[in-house]
């Protein structure tokens, strides 16, 4: 069987990184855009800390949610 993350992934995944970015809003932004060019199309943010250069952002991409079709049980 070939499994992909993304088919064996129950339900999120979380990110969490240093930005360089002027704010939060910009930060928030940015690692929405980012999960969403690596395919996830239901994220939010979890955590926002703006600090100097830039800030600490944690946020989490949801593969399923309740009553979707899972990967993971084929």
């Amino acid at each position: 069987m070939n499994r992909t993350l993304k088919n064996s992934l129950i339900d999120a995944i979380d990110v969490e990184t240093f930005i360089s970015c002027s704010n939060e809003e910009e930060a928030k932004n940015i690692m929405l855009s980012f999960l969403k060019e690596i395919g996830f199309v239901d994220s939010d943010i979890v955590f926002v800390e703006h600090q100097g250069l830039g800030a600490r952002v944690r946020a989490r991409g949801y593969a399923y949610k309740p009553g979707d079709t899972y990967g993971w049980l084929e």
